[in-house]
């Protein structure tokens, strides 16, 4: 969603570029394209005004220190004043030891609240935490049977009372339960209206007064751009937010949002929503989210989505076959649904730097290509499978393949001589023959190393766990926990 704000970000250093200092005249044009960018990415104009003379006077002061030019100087203090506007650290829920923290989903009809209200249940079951959902949206059409039905997939209770009672009652008698069986956190999902109204204002009120909860989470679509300022001071003047959870990060937005709401409310954004699926939502990181928007990738998160996924004893069997060239056709179809698991490959390879320039059109056509490499796989048999050189052997079982995949037998012969020389550049890579060259995903030239990348890369994004320590300090895999746990570990 920020390739629009990064490339004007760049626009605005290439006007450093050959300067041996910053200056009050080179900065002013530096800045008048940040301020392009961040009005075109639907920033509050407040918000503009105040960033942009904030980044000015800190990068007029700026010592440019010896091997660091003024457009890298630049960046640094613009990356700074990011972080700076966007809360600084990430902050996690609040806690109440004494009885279960009550979670309160505001926002507007469409934003989004329903879905988050279960991912981030979901969330919290993974932390091993027992959550109780609250269906509290008496008014539109099958929201509650839509809480109900998330609530099954991902396994988290939901209370309902069904659409004739009064929300505030219906909250208030789920905390009741709470209380009595020990739930860890009480989520109530709110109605919402296509626009702020007096009635809506006053229900959340009444509910907030019925249930005293120790956070209100302003779901906000990230699309809504501008608004999204007005949208937020309106809410917390009237009921009080405690932070925000940004949804739709995954779209086209220009993200406006994520730059207005900390600054209008002086409330953090807690969480944001990357995709549809109820696993995508994760903790806002300021300085991450900075790094993406300036172009420089974000490892920690997806290290983080790799240890999430990938067991340690998978991660170590695999980077053993991909050292000793034994990786075979099962072994990567595994590894192609790791990476469905993880998100879409386009925004996976969007976090590692220097990745945000791929060509959105190559990286849709290499998802269609490992579509059509698992179609191959899947009419191979077993034995073909965890014997690639069968088939290299004999045209014959290559035709066939050919024929069940609906694909030709040229199409088969190279995904099988990619294959076959990937295996052969990990095994020179293992044995630090340094790099041969760079081959392609079977039948993906020029992406390099998908299952693989230059050391066990996708393959080894379980190997990632063995080096997370040097990844700027990626946390190791935490694993659900039986006992209770705080919130303050989120």
């Amino acid at each position: 969603m920020f390739e629009e704000l990064s490339a004007r970000f760049e626009d605005a250093v290439k006007g450093l570029k050959g300067e041996d200092k910053i200056s009050e005249s080179n900065v002013d044009e530096a800045l008048k394209e940040v301020r392009r960018a961040l009005l075109d990415a639907d920033v509050s104009l407040t918000v503009v005004k105040e960033f942009v003379e904030e980044v000015r006077q800190k990068a007029i002061g700026a010592e440019v220190v010896r091997g660091v030019n003024p457009g890298q100087k630049f960046i640094q203090v613009v990356h700074e004043q990011l972080v700076e506007v966007m809360g600084g650290v990430n902050t996690p829920l609040a806690t109440e030891k004494d009885r279960p923290t009550v979670v309160l989903m505001a926002g507007l009809q469409g934003a989004g609240k329903t879905t988050a209200t279960a991912k981030l249940g979901l969330h919290l079951k993974e932390q091993g935490l027992k959550s109780l959902m609250v269906a509290a949206d008496v008014y539109r059409p099958a929201a509650i049977e839509q809480l109900c039905t998330l609530g099954a997939q991902i396994g988290v209770e939901v209370f309902s009372q069904g659409t004739e009672a009064k929300p505030e009652q219906i909250a208030a008698a789920a905390l009741l339960k709470a209380r009595e069986e020990g739930i860890d956190a009480l989520l109530v999902d709110t109605a919402g209206r296509l626009q702020i109204d007096g009635e809506m204002m006053e229900e959340m009120v009444r509910i907030r007064s019925a249930v005293e909860p120790d956070e209100v989470l302003l779901v906000v679509d990230s699309m809504i751009g501008q608004e999204a300022a007005d949208l937020t001071r309106a809410f917390h003047n009237k009921v009080g937010i405690t932070g925000a959870v940004l949804t739709k990060l995954d779209g086209d937005s220009r993200g406006g949002a994520a730059l207005s709401i900390r600054k209008i409310s002086g409330k953090p954004i807690k969480f944001i929503g990357t995709g549809e699926k109820v696993e995508a939502l994760q903790p806002f990181h300021p300085e991450r989210m900075a790094s993406r928007i300036l172009g420089m990738g974000d490892v920690l998160t997806l290290v983080e989505k790799a240890q999430k996924e990938v067991e340690i004893a998978d991660a170590e069997l695999m980077q053993r076959k991909l050292q000793e060239a034994t990786f075979d056709f099962s072994d990567f179809v595994k590894q192609m649904r790791l990476i469905k698991r993880m998100g879409s490959l386009g925004g996976l390879m969007k976090m590692i730097p220097g990745m945000n320039k791929l060509d959105d059109g190559m990286l849709k056509s290499g998802e269609e290509q490992l579509k059509r490499i698992e179609a191959m796989i899947g009419s191979m048999t077993e034995e073909e499978r965890t014997k690639p050189e069968l088939l290299a052997a004999q045209p014959t079982r290559r035709r066939r393949v050919a024929n069940g995949s609906g694909h030709t037998a040229v199409e088969v012969d190279k995904v099988l001589a990619d294959f076959q020389k990937m295996r052969g550049f990990m095994k020179q890579m293992s044995s630090g023959g340094g790099f041969p060259g760079m081959p392609g995903m079977p039948g993906m030239p020029g992406m390099p190393g998908m299952p693989g990348g230059p050391s066990a890369g996708m393959g080894g994004m379980g190997s990632v766990q063995g080096r997370s320590g040097h990844s700027g300090g990626a946390p190791k895999r935490q694993r659900p926990l039986k006992k209770k746990k705080g919130f303050g570990d989120l």
